[in-house]
């Protein structure tokens, strides 16, 4: 990214007093038009970043322009951590942020954010999508500022390296691998034999490339959207997580900010943006792949039940804590259920 960009943009939202209110004329009269910033870390070809388009298009467009979304794609906010302390002001009114970071603000990130948690991608929709599951979680932060408004897919995470082809657990021995900001992350890496070693998204290409760090984990798009592939020619599917990436807003956004009822179009806005960005992944994914083929990426397929028995005390630890327990067993519930009806489908076809 620029660093030219960057300080722009945190120039603008340092004068947050002076434009978050902004003219403009709709319908030919001038009127005031309330500014809504977004950030994610992102570039401008991901689903997310396109999904927040139409999200934008949709806000505009039911609000007559009375309010004017602006969107900082690529950490020009600074990292997604820096964003969501933003958020809690109301410089920011919208970041995109993973588990790893929300997990520090409400331990009931943290159990979405277990390994192996989620044992197929139809289990971790129908989590997501499930309110009775999802609205304590996304409520939970309310007192810290935000709130969720809706999750984007974001894949199943693998490790993927720049020397070592990772085939089971102890070939992670030693080796710095870097994750998100976060206890869980660390921790699952830890029990691998790993060395794990947070930081910036932004950070990561150059980290691999000047051998800072041995490999990072994260979904396919990452080998070209953020050209991660160029230095790291070892995708493994460990398959560790299949994790969302929420979309929170300010709490002064939806209740002093906005009107209520801009504040339900902006709600509307956000299921209308996952929706997009959900018709987008699987196809994003794909592409991925085959361009990092092209690229000379190469794909291995290990025995993943080795790097979930690692995770068994993991697990037991974070759910000590009966709130953390309860979403918990209310996942392996779902988890549960799915793999009765999957069951009771194929004894009838049989």
């Amino acid at each position: 990214m620029k660093l030219g960009k960057r300080i722009t943009a945190l120039l603008l939202v340092a004068a947050v007093g002076l434009g978050a209110v902004g003219c403009s004329k709709v319908n030919g009269e001038e009127t005031q038009v309330k500014v809504v910033r977004v950030a994610h870390g992102q570039n401008e070809e991901h689903p997310q970043h396109k999904a927040m388009l139409e999200f934008e298009k949709y806000v505009e467009e039911k609000t007559n322009g009375a309010v004017d979304v602006q969107i900082f794609p690529n950490e020009l906010l600074g990292a997604t951590a820096q964003a969501v302390e933003l958020s809690q002001t109301g410089a920011v009114d919208l970041v995109i942020a993973g588990l790893g970071t929300l997990e520090a603000f409400n331990d009931c990130y943290t159990v979405l954010n277990l390994p192996y948690i989620m044992d197929s991608t139809e289990h971790y929709h129908e989590v997501m999508n499930d309110e009775e599951i999802i609205k304590p979680v996304y409520e939970s932060t309310k007192d810290s500022g935000f709130v969720g408004l809706t999750w984007f897919d974001a894949g199943v995470r693998n490790i993927y390296t720049t020397k070592k082809v990772i085939m089971e657990p102890d070939d992670l021995k030693g080796l710095k691998i870097r994750v998100q900001t976060s206890p869980t992350n660390v921790k699952m890496l830890e029990a691998l034999g790993a060395s794990p070693t947070p930081m910036s998204f932004g950070e990561v290409y150059t980290g691999l490339q000047q051998n800072v760090i041995d490999g990072a984990e994260n979904n396919e798009l990452a080998l070209i959207n953020n050209k991660h592939g160029e230095v790291a020619k070892h995708y493994s599917y460990n398959m560790h997580a299949m994790l969302p990436d929420i979309l929170i807003a300010s709490t002064s956004l939806l209740e002093d900010k906005l009107t209520e009822e801009e504040a339900q179009i902006v709600r509307e806005a956000a299921n209308y943006a996952n929706e997009y960005e959900m018709e987008l992944w699987d196809e994003a994914a794909q592409e991925a792949k085959e361009k990092a083929e092209a690229m000379g990426v190469k794909f291995y397929y290990p025995d993943i039940k080795p790097f979930q028995e690692k995770m068994v005390s993991l697990h037991a630890e974070y759910t000590q804590e009966e709130d953390m327990k309860a979403v918990y067993d209310k996942i392996r519930k779902k988890g549960d259920e799915i793999l009765a009806k999957n069951a009771s489908i194929e004894s009838k076809e049989e």
